[in-house]
């Protein structure tokens, strides 16, 4: 396994709208790892939000024809420091808003340390930890996908369903893998299985025979693998392979993504997990909005990041000013009911509406539905692999 290299970089999206040469120009962040353990799915989560970003400045009907530049920051995953550092850079540069970040332990240090001390606002589309519910963000923190409360409980249903009666777990040892870990394994026990072990593993290793060993020693019909795809999970899956330990995974969300199967094919046949997601309307009507745009929608949390991006463009334009506060009083209100339902390629028919008074209810591509907390209640996607891909089986 080539050694992760951790670089802190900021460059501006070729995707999007540049500034207005009069300098009345819209400057948004977007931080997300572009390096680390999660690389193969930032990129297309990336241009999903370039493309709403893009869609809102073109329409000519931002705050009278404004436009949106975006500055790429790269969060790791990883690295707090170098994460805090990124996201410093992107609010000294001006951002008003920030899309990201991606993995729940960097978000959380942005939010603390960047993001709610200056003002800005910061939507995740991917940072799933429990304990993010909870932070003193003032206001400032949301995010589009749900909460490993409920995503643990919906792995547990799955499993449960799929006829496992016992289960070893290992998870990245970081606040989402502990986090998902915890929830999950109260579930599948309250379900009934039996949990043969839980086992901590770290990122960045070449070797994982020994994590292996320990949950081979422990026994059970599968592993759940709570990490992610590019790293440590990757490293468990190979070493169960190679040993004949397992071959029966259980995937949480960072498990999923072409790159697992692209590496293990059709041995991964009898493994399965859940992501965040829908198959609803407006899923539907983002993979077309996607596809024409040149983007490959299928990977985790291209929706959320679409939609991520457009609230905060609504926000902007529901309280008639580009700044951080605006955007931080009008998120809730365009996220949620009452108004016009929104779907992604209506941003302009949403703009318009605003810019006259009305509503506004941005379902988007994840039906989007804010909790007090403003954070996405969420549905889920039951994953399979079957011949060497994966496949959605059903919404949950």
């Amino acid at each position: 396994m080539r050694k992760l290299i951790i670089a802190v970089f900021l460059f501006v999206s070729s995707m999007v709208t540049n500034s207005n040469a009069d300098g009345h120009g819209i400057k948004m962040g977007i931080i997300l790892g572009f390096t680390g353990p999660i690389e193969s799915l930032t990129p297309a989560m990336a241009a999903s939000a370039e493309l709403a970003f893009k869609e809102a400045s073109d329409s000519g009907s931002l705050l009278g024809g404004k436009k949106i530049s975006v500055t790429r920051a790269d969060s790791t995953c990883v690295d707090s420091a170098a994460a805090v550092t990124a996201a410093e850079g992107l609010v000294s540069g001006g951002a008003v808003a920030i899309m990201g970040a991606d993995c729940s332990g960097v978000t959380g240090a942005i939010a603390e340390k960047v993001a709610v001390p200056n003002g800005v606002v910061m939507i995740s589309p991917s940072a799933t930890s429990p304990g993010l519910t909870d932070i003193n963000d003032r206001g400032y923190f949301f995010r589009t996908a749900p909460s490993d409360a409920r995503g643990g409980q919906i792995l547990a249903d799955i499993t449960k369903d799929r006829g496992v009666k016992s289960v070893a777990i290992t998870y990245t040892n970081n606040d989402y893998g502990k986090g998902l870990a915890d929830v999950y394994s109260a579930a599948v026990k309250a379900h009934g299985i039996k949990v043969t072990t839980v086992a901590a593993h770290e990122d960045g290793k070449a070797d994982y025979s020994s994590e292996v060993a320990t949950l081979a020693s422990a026994g059970g019909d599968a592993v759940a693998v709570i990490g992610y795809l590019d790293q440590g999970g990757k490293g468990i899956i190979q070493g169960s392979l190679d040993s004949g330990a397992f071959d029966k995974f259980i995937l949480s969300d960072g498990m999923i993504g072409d790159s697992l199967t692209d590496s293990f094919g059709k041995a991964l046949n009898k493994s399965f997990g859940s992501i965040p997601g829908s198959t609803g309307k407006g899923a539907g009507v983002f993979a077309k909005v996607a596809k024409s745009a040149g983007i490959d929608s299928s990977g985790p949390y291209t929706g959320e990041s679409y939609d991520a991006a457009a609230l905060i463009t609504l926000a902007m334009q529901a309280g008639g000013k580009a700044d951080r506060n605006t955007i931080q009083k009008n998120v809730m209100s365009v996220a949620n009911s009452p108004g016009t339902k929104i779907y992604p390629g209506q941003l302009k028919k949403a703009l318009d509406l605003l810019a006259k008074g009305k509503a506004v209810n941005y379902e988007g591509a994840t039906g989007v539905e804010f909790t007090d907390v403003g954070e996405a209640f969420g549905s889920f996607l039951e994953k399979e692999i079957k011949g060497g891909k994966f496949k959605t089986k059903k919404q949950r």
